[in-house]
C-alpha cells in the first residue's frame, strides 16, 4: 500500500502526462505536492520505482512513465497507465510528444564566428549535444565564437553561441550578421535612418555602420556553452 504522498506523487505524474505528453520537472512535484525540498521528490520517486509503479527512461532527466496504478486509483486512472508488460512495446513506439525539456538534443554546428572584425561563418557536418532546456521553441544553430568583441557582454573566446534561426531581430538584441553575403559577425543590432550599426561589447572596438542592404540577420542568440578544459 502507498504512503498518502507517494499516492498523490504517481496520480500527479499521470495526470500531466495525459495532459502535455511530458512528465512534470521535480520543482513542479515539489511545488505540487507541497514539500520543502527536492530530495523529498526523489525519495518519492525511487520508492515509487523500486516497487514497480513507475520507472525511469534513460537518457532522459525529466522522463517518466507510469506503469500501473495503485489498487485505490480512479478506473480512469488505471486504464491510461499502460500494464507492465506493454511498457516495452509503448517505448518502442514513435514520441508523439514533444521532447522533455531537460533532454539533450544535437545542434548544427556551422563553422567560426567573428567577435571582432567579420569573418566567412563555415557550414560545417559537425553538431553539438546541449541541453534543450537551454533553448526555446524554433530551430537553433550553433556557432563557435572568435574574438574577444563581445567580451562585456559576456561572450568569450571559444563559446559557442546557440542562435535561434530568424531573419528579424529587435534593435539591441545580439545577432548573427551576415555582411555583404559573404561575412558574418556576432554584435548588437541597431538601426539608424537607413543604415544598420552593429554595436560591439568591447570598448575596443568600434560600431560597424553599414547600409541596411548589406547586412541580412540571419538568427539572434538564444543561449551560449562554455567548456573548461
Amino acid at each position: 500500500m502507498l504512503t498518502a504522498k507517494q499516492h498523490e506523487l504517481i496520480q500527479f505524474i499521470q495526470t500531466r502526462l495525459e495532459e502535455t505528453g511530458i512528465s512534470p520537472s521535480f520543482e513542479e512535484m515539489k511545488d505540487a505536492l507541497d514539500l520543502k525540498s527536492k530530495s523529498g521528490v526523489h525519495r518519492l520517486i525511487s520508492a515509487l520505482e523500486e516497487r514497480g509503479f513507475i520507472r525511469r527512461l534513460p537518457n532522459r532527466a525529466r522522463a517518466l512513465e507510469v506503469i500501473k496504478q495503485p489498487e485505490d486509483a480512479t478506473p480512469a486512472a488505471r486504464k491510461a497507465a499502460p500494464a507492465a508488460n506493454d511498457v516495452v512495446s509503448q517505448a518502442t513506439k514513435a514520441p508523439s510528444a514533444p521532447e522533455p525539456a531537460n533532454d539533450v538534443i544535437e545542434l548544427p554546428l556551422h563553422g567560426r564566428i567573428a567577435a571582432g572584425a567579420p569573418i566567412e561563418a563555415l557550414e560545417g557536418q559537425s553538431s553539438l549535444p546541449v541541453p534543450a532546456a537551454l533553448l526555446g521553441p524554433g530551430e537553433h544553430y550553433a556557432l563557435e565564437v572568435s574574438g574577444d568583441s563581445m567580451v562585456e557582454a559576456g561572450i568569450f573566446d571559444g563559446d559557442f553561441a546557440l542562435i535561434k534561426r530568424t531573419d528579424t531581430a529587435r534593435d539591441g538584441e545580439i545577432v548573427v550578421a551576415l555582411v555583404h553575403d559573404e561575412e558574418a559577425t556576432l554584435k548588437y543590432l541597431h538601426r539608424d535612418h537607413g543604415n544598420v550599426r552593429l554595436d560591439p561589447a568591447n570598448a575596443a572596438y568600434e560600431p560597424q555602420v553599414y547600409h541596411a542592404g548589406e547586412v541580412k540577420v540571419q538568427g539572434k542568440l538564444a543561449g551560449l556553452l562554455r567548456r573548461y578544459h
